[in-house]
């Protein structure tokens, strides 16, 4: 990193017409990934689930985000909270599983047990310790805001305004009515790859007309007018397209508010660091990638639908074409990125001059060159 200069990226931060992509170390390097845990990750708003995969008291969720322990659950009041999952005394996680239902949680080693509000309740042997106030501890929280369904969480302890966050989301997704759906499936899939090689490809509309001329390409349409950059580095495309499904038909109907939607409807957003969001006639798609290093990440998939399609008798089977399909797409892609990723330490690449259609990475490349790279005020 001391080597690196911002000059280094004078070629991808000219205009579109005469930019490159970004050079391959900021893909495969440590340092680069360490700083961008700091600059970003560690700053922005994460979207990291659903409400109703912790919609009763009691019910907890454990993650690990860029390398720090979360546990999201909703207290006896109903609230939603979150914590650093990492007992005061060792740092032991003291929920131990990925999900499920707690009076309390007791760490394993040392056994300290923290109420569902996060207060540490009892800590054997220490009441009496000169100067430890254990009325006043709590597990560490971690702030927490909600959105049509949707949990984002923010490590930094003065966050972003959320408002100002969400607002590109609420103008071009609220239509959706997430707060109206459940989840159809939910995917984890792991990538050989740095996760901004996967966050770019789901912007890149100009690989699909080619990668995935077997599965959708050639149902979609879609150029640089119908592409609106934000301010954050982010930006929605409207598009015409057709279900996720192997006929390209809504095998669950439309959306009970979209009946007035052509059949067609397509948009994606994208959201720094790494949120994207796909409208279809037919269901809502979040989608987030997790770094867990700098070769690997890990890609999340929700599939939402109304709520009544879920009394369907034959729901589980049109799921199963949807949840199909999905991989069908995504190990396409797989195919490209891992090659790309594979081409990041050679000796033998240079980047290449920038399609005029890939208007949306170029916009994201400059906003995180500046934010990882810049002056730290600009982060």
């Amino acid at each position: 990193m001391a080597d690196i200069d911002f000059g280094d990226f004078d070629a991808v931060l000219k205009d579109l017409e005469e930019s490159r992509h970004a050079p391959g170390f900021i893909y495969c390097d440590p340092q680069v990934f360490k700083r961008e845990k700091e600059r970003i990750f560690m700053k922005d708003w994460l979207y990291v689930g659903r409400e109703e995969e912790v919609s009763d008291p009691g019910d907890f969720m454990t993650l690990r985000l860029v390398g720090e322990p979360v546990v999201l659950v909703r207290d006896r009041e109903g609230t939603l909270r979150a914590f650093i999952n990492m007992c005061l005394h060792r740092g032991v996680e003291v929920a131990e599983e990925a999900c499920g239902n707690a009076r309390a949680f007791r760490c394993p080693y040392h056994g300290w047990t923290y109420d569902l509000s996060g207060k540490l309740t009892g800590a054997q042997s220490m009441k009496d310790l000169p100067g430890f106030d254990m009325p006043n501890q709590s597990l560490r929280p971690v702030k927490l805001e909600t959105w049509h369904g949707n949990i984002f969480i923010c490590f930094d302890a003065d966050p972003p305004p959320f408002k100002a966050f969400i607002q590109d989301l609420e103008e071009n997704f609220s239509f959706l009515r997430m707060d109206k759906c459940r989840m159809g499936f939910k995917l984890k899939i792991p990538f050989e790859c740095n996760w901004k090689f996967a966050f770019e490809n789901l912007m890149d509309f100009y690989h699909v007309p080619v990668l995935h001329v077997k599965s959708f390409g050639s149902r979609v349409r879609w150029g640089n007018d119908g592409v609106e950059l934000n301010k954050l580095g982010g930006c929605t495309i409207n598009y015409t397209t057709s279900p996720s499904t192997p006929g390209g038909q809504p095998l669950l109907g439309k959306m009970p508010w979209l009946e007035h939607e052509d059949v067609t409807l397509g948009r994606a957003g994208y959201l720094q660091p790494s949120l994207s969001m796909f409208a279809r006639i037919d269901y809502a798609g979040p989608m987030v990638i997790w770094p867990i290093d700098e070769t690997h990440c890990e890609v999340w998939i929700y599939r939402l639908f109304p709520e009544e399609v879920f009394q369907r008798p034959d729901i589980e089977e049109k799921l199963k074409v949807y949840h199909d399909f999905q991989i069908t797409v995504l190990e396409e892609d797989r195919t490209m990125i891992e090659s790309m990723q594979r081409a990041m330490k050679s000796r033998s690449y240079v980047p290449g001059r920038m399609a005029p259609l890939e208007k949306t990475v170029h916009h994201y490349l400059n906003s995180y060159i500046r934010r990882v790279f810049g002056p730290e005020e600009e982060s």
